[in-house]
C-alpha cells in the first residue's frame, strides 16, 4: 500500500514548471537578487488580488506580524490580545516588542477568536489597570474567516488596532470581502506548505495607509529613510541613512518571481479546495468524525482540512496503518506551554481551546487530492 502525500507540492510543481523556471531563469539573466523588479511587481498583484490598497512583502510571515506592532509603537506595558490556539508566532512576536500577549478563548465551531471572550478580557484588563489595551491579532484558521464584524466592533468600542494573521487564511473572504475590509493589516505567510506559498520563507503585510506602510519598508530595511521623516537623501541610497532602528526582513526576488506565478493559478486552486473539503464532508457524514464548520458567509482557503474525533489519537493511528499521514494543530495551546504560561488570559479561562487541543485531526489537504485517493481516506475513517 502506498503512502499518500499530507500536502502535494509536487503535483502543483508539474503544472506551472516551465513558468517558474522561466520566472528564475529571468532573475538570474537581470541579477537584482534582493528588491529586484519582480518584488514590487508581486506586492501589486497581491494587493490587487487581496482587495487591499498596498501590500508590503517580507522575509516571513512571524516578521509581517512584528512591523505593524513595531510600526504603531506598541510595547511595553501594551496588552494584545490573541487566540492561544494558533502556532507559535501569532504570540511569540508580542513580547519582541515588551507588550504582553492575552491569551483569549476561540469558538467551538470554527476554532477563531471568540468576539464575546475578546469583549471580555479587554473589559477585564482595563479594570486591572496593569496593562493598556492596545491591539488583537485574529487569526485565520485552518483557512477561514474570523468573525471580523464582530471583531471589529470590539476593537472600535475599545480603540484597539486590529491585525488578521492570514497566514493560514489568505484568500479567505467573509461576504464576499477579504479580512482587510475591516483589519487595519492582514498578515500572511508563504511558507511552502501555505495555500500560497513559495519554495522558502516569505511573508507580507496588506495595508490601507501609506504612512503606515512607508514605515514598516523603512523597519524591513534597517530603518532606511523613507518619505515622511524629513531627510535629505543627497542622492545617497537611503538604506545608508537609518532614521529608525530596523530590521533584515526582505522578500528574495526569486520567491517573488515564484509567488508570481502561483499567485496566477490561486484562485483556481481555491475552488478546487472547496471542492476537495465538499468530497471530505459528503463523505464523512454520519460518521464518527466531526467535519468543519466555516462561518456563514465565508469562503474558506482551506489550508488544513480538520476534523474532530473522540478517539483522536486511536484514529490516527489506524489511519497511520494505513499509510495515510495526518496531524494535529495543535496539540498544546499556547497558554499552557512553558514560555507563554505567565501571560494573562481572559476572565473564565480557555476551556473551548484545551477541549479542541485533545480532538482536532488534519487529514490530507491540497487542490490535486484525487477523488480515489480521498475515498480511500475516507473508507480509513469510516472503518475505524
Amino acid at each position: 500500500m502506498s503512502n499518500l502525500p499530507f500536502i502535494d507540492l509536487a503535483a502543483q510543481q508539474r503544472r506551472i514548471k516551465p513558468a517558474i523556471d522561466a520566472a528564475i531563469a529571468k532573475v538570474l539573466a537581470h541579477g537584482g537578487y534582493v528588491m529586484g523588479p519582480e518584488v514590487r511587481a508581486f506586492e501589486g498583484k497581491l494587493a490587487a488580488f487581496g482587495q487591499a490598497p498596498l501590500a508590503l512583502s517580507c522575509a516571513n510571515g512571524t516578521d509581517a506580524l512584528a512591523l505593524p506592532l513595531m510600526a504603531w509603537g506598541i510595547g511595553a506595558g501594551d496588552a494584545v490580545f490573541c487566540p492561544s490556539f494558533t502556532f507559535t508566532a501569532t504570540a511569540e512576536i508580542v513580547p519582541w516588542t515588551n507588550a504582553e500577549p492575552v491569551f483569549v478563548d476561540v469558538l467551538a465551531d470554527t476554532y477563531c477568536l471568540d468576539p464575546a471572550a475578546l469583549e471580555a478580557a479587554v473589559v477585564a484588563v482595563k479594570a486591572a489597570g496593569r496593562l493598556k489595551p492596545a491591539a488583537v491579532i485574529a487569526v485565520d484558521l485552518f483557512g477561514q474567516s474570523a468573525d471580523y464584524p464582530a471583531l471589529k466592533a470590539v476593537c472600535d468600542r475599545h480603540g484597539l488596532k486590529l491585525i488578521a494573521d492570514s497566514a493560514q487564511g489568505f484568500g479567505c473572504t467573509l461576504n464576499g470581502h477579504h479580512p482587510i475590509h475591516w483589519a487595519d493589516v492582514t498578515t500572511t505567510s508563504f511558507f511552502p506548505a501555505k495555500p500560497l506559498g513559495c519554495y522558502g520563507d516569505g511573508g507580507a503585510v496588506l495595508a490601507k495607509d501609506q504612512g503606515l506602510w512607508n514605515l514598516m519598508d523603512s523597519l524591513r530595511v534597517h530603518g532606511k529613510a523613507v518619505a515622511g521623516d524629513g531627510i535629505d537623501t543627497g542622492g545617497h541610497d537611503p538604506k545608508y541613512l537609518n532614521t529608525r532602528i530596523g530590521m533584515n526582513s526582505r522578500l528574495d526576488t526569486i520567491q517573488a518571481a515564484i509567488l508570481i506565478e502561483k499567485l496566477a493559478i490561486f484562485p483556481e486552486e481555491i475552488v478546487l479546495r472547496e471542492a476537495v473539503a465538499r468530497r471530505y464532508a459528503a463523505g464523512l457524514a454520519g460518521s464518527k468524525a466531526q467535519a468543519p464548520k466555516v462561518i456563514e458567509g465565508g469562503q474558506s482557503v482551506w489550508a488544513q482540512y480538520v476534523i474532530e474525533h473522540p478517539d483522536r489519537d486511536g484514529l490516527a493511528a489506524h489511519l497511520k496503518s494505513e499509510c495515510i499521514p495526518t496531524a494535529v494543530y495543535y496539540p498544546a495551546p499556547m497558554h499552557i506551554q512553558g514560555p507563554y504560561a505567565g501571560f494573562e488570559r481572559g476572565p473564565g479561562g480557555l476551556p473551548v481551546t484545551e477541549a479542541a487541543a485533545g480532538r482536532v485531526l488534519a487529514l490530507p489537504m491540497h487542490p490535486y487530492l484525487e477523488a480515489a485517493d480521498q475515498d480511500r481516506i475516507i473508507g480509513a475513517i469510516r472503518s475505524y
